[in-house]
């Protein structure tokens, strides 16, 4: 099953993710966008732009079971992306790919990753988290889906993912999100006002 998969995906690199990559490079490649997705990169290193506001809804009442459902889903996609697929799937990146069947080198903007490439943690983490902020604010979700689409992109620009990589993550990460949410709006908190979830037993007269 393992290796029908990876022949798979080592067909769809040569057919489809390859020729995308080079006319991302050939077509979309200026100085400006060599400044920028670097940087745009950065907010999905480790989610961890995702986690800390996931942290911080998690803080304010109002906004709880939003920063709870965040984590959730973020926590789903290390354990599905990181743990189980990176290594079980064991694709290797498109330079290293490149490299090895083409003895093409490619130039990179940002250090070079020997580890695996399916899937793309920054673009599942990014769209799990606005996922979740899209079914509960269009103000919050709206910004955050922008970004997820920009550090998606970014992992294509830069030459570390294949096209692949990013719609599973991008399909993996919204049902994630979705999921997520949904785990998260089960939850009875506190609103913080005391007896609030406390039974209340009624007062009686003295006898």
């Amino acid at each position: 099953m393992i290796a029908s998969i990876q022949a798979l995906l080592t067909t769809l690199a040569i057919s489809f993710d390859l020729p995308i990559l080079d006319w991302i490079q050939e077509h979309l490649v200026c100085k400006a966008m060599d400044i920028a997705m670097p940087i745009v990169t950065l907010f999905g290193d480790a989610g961890i732009f995702w986690i800390a506001c996931a942290l911080i809804l998690v803080l304010l009442p109002k906004t709880r079971k939003t920063g709870i459902g965040m984590l959730f889903a973020l926590l789903m996609g290390l354990l599905v992306c990181n743990i189980i697929l990176k290594p079980l799937i064991a694709r290797p990146r498109p330079y290293d790919f490149q490299l090895e069947h083409f003895g093409k080198e490619i130039w990179m903007l940002t250090e070079a990753m020997h580890d695996f490439s399916f899937p793309s943690g920054h673009t599942i983490a990014s769209f799990e988290a606005c996922t979740v902020l899209l079914k509960n604010s269009k103000k919050l979700g709206i910004p955050a889906l922008i970004l997820a689409i920009l550090i998606s992109f970014s992992r294509l620009y830069l030459y570390v993912h294949y096209p692949t990589d990013v719609l599973f993550s991008v399909v993996f990460g919204i049902l994630f999100g979705l999921l997520g949410n949904a785990l998260a709006q089960k939850l009875r908190l506190p609103s913080g006002r005391r007896g609030k979830y406390e039974r209340v037993t009624p007062k009686t007269g003295n006898r």
